[in-house]
């Protein structure tokens, strides 16, 4: 439960409201449980104290609709009053998951529409609310960090559109492709949070005979762009840190990128030891199976992946096929982005629920704290690990 220790800055910042784009329904929900919880054992606390009159709800989220007409055009409702509410919106762009009506026929809705859903509810909120805090985990258009042609740059457009011109005081990301997209919002807010904490629970919580030794287990970026998550795994855990690197191949164009040719690996021997991927999405999957496979001709152990999006663009079967031939042991995703429930099923599959997370981070906010403590978990995977008898004190 957050600390409340200092009474005085622990007033809100204004009435919490929470308003869940299509999708995102159950993580708020789970939120929402989390908050009404705590709140409930404040307010008894403080009972008699008129800054905290109000304080306690059955719940925050807000009832808004997202109605859709036959030509696929849509609006958003806000069914209550939500003038001088310290607002959080959580918007998924990548669920695909769900569908509305276009000239008879169903059709998912695209990131596009998302983000469109995203600025409909915040017109909807029209200028009333004392705050906006959009919580948005998989960054809209977030691989599009860098011009390397005469090409659009459409997440830094996003950014400043919802904060410049639509009012938004925050942005709160997981795990950007590249967070120096918040350059695009310099005067406003920008968190990157990063899920190590929470992955790393998940793995000794499914793997109990997993070792933090760095003769048994080591971390791999799968390419140079990820070290930067992969240096803070192997630091706080202690283990060695191994890369990949792409061989790509510049004079061709497939799918807006260059084809990759062989991933080459630079590191330590692997040979023996269970090995951590850790990537900030699975797309295809493709990239990431190729190199669990060459750490398997490497003489590798076990391979867990790790990855905040699991995406899965062309289906399950590809990460099926290598689970049968014992490439690799587990995938571990979080619960941040749209979910099949052939996924949930998966025998290789664990998921990470973020939500309790998610609850320290809004209402610690909503208190107007720093989070420092929640961006930086390295005291708690330690205990953690001290707790599970992974790590001496």
């Amino acid at each position: 439960m957050p600390d409340y220790s200092q009474e005085f800055t622990t007033i809100p910042y204004g009435s919490l409201g929470i308003i869940a784009l299509p999708g995102c329904e159950e993580l708020a929900h789970k939120i929402d449980r989390y908050l009404v919880k705590w709140r409930a054992q404040k307010q008894s606390e403080h009972k008699h104290s008129i800054a905290f009159a109000g304080y306690e709800r059955d719940s925050y989220i807000i009832n808004a609709t997202f109605p859709r007409f036959g030509t696929g055009e849509g609006k958003s409702t806000i069914s209550e009053s939500v003038r001088g509410y310290d607002l959080f919106i959580i918007c998924d762009v990548f669920n695909y998951g769900i569908t509305h009506k276009m000239y008879g026929q169903d059709v998912p809705l695209s990131p596009d529409e998302h983000y469109a859903n995203l600025k409909r509810a915040i017109a909807a909120v029209a200028g009333k609310a004392h705050r906006i805090t959009v919580i948005m985990p998989m960054l809209y258009e977030g691989r599009q960090h860098k011009r390397t042609s005469r090409e659009s740059l459409d997440c830094a457009l996003a950014l400043q559109e919802l904060c410049n011109l639509m009012g938004v005081d925050n942005i709160i990301t997981f795990d950007a492709h590249d967070p120096r997209v918040q350059n695009a919002i310099p005067l406003k807010g920008f968190e990157n949070v990063q899920p190590v904490y929470q992955m790393i629970k998940a793995l000794v919580n499914n793997v109990p005979d997993i070792s933090m030794d760095p003769a048994d287990t080591m971390v791999i970026s799968p390419d140079e762009g990820g070290m930067g998550r992969c240096i803070y795994y192997s630091t706080v855990l202690g283990l060695e840190l191994g890369m990949f690197y792409k061989l790509r191949d510049y004079s061709k164009i497939v799918n807006g990128r260059n084809p990759i040719i062989a991933h080459e690996f630079l590191g330590h021997d692997v040979a023996g030891k269970d090995v951590m991927i850790v990537d900030d999405m699975i797309s295809s999957g493709e990239s990431m199976l190729d190199v669990a496979g060459k750490l398997k001709d490497l003489g590798a152990k076990r391979i867990f992946v790790f990855s905040a999006f699991g995406l899965f663009c062309e289906g399950l079967e590809k990460f099926d096929e290598s689970f049968a031939n014992g490439i690799i042991t587990k995938v571990f995703t979080t619960n941040l982005v749209y979910r099949t429930p052939e996924l949930l099923k998966r025998e290789w599959y664990c998921e990470v629920d973020m939500s309790k997370y998610l609850s320290y981070i809004i209402d610690t906010l909503n208190h107007d704290m720093s989070i420092s403590k929640l961006l930086n978990p390295a005291d708690k995977i330690k205990e953690l690990l001290v707790k599970k008898g992974l790590k001496s004190e």
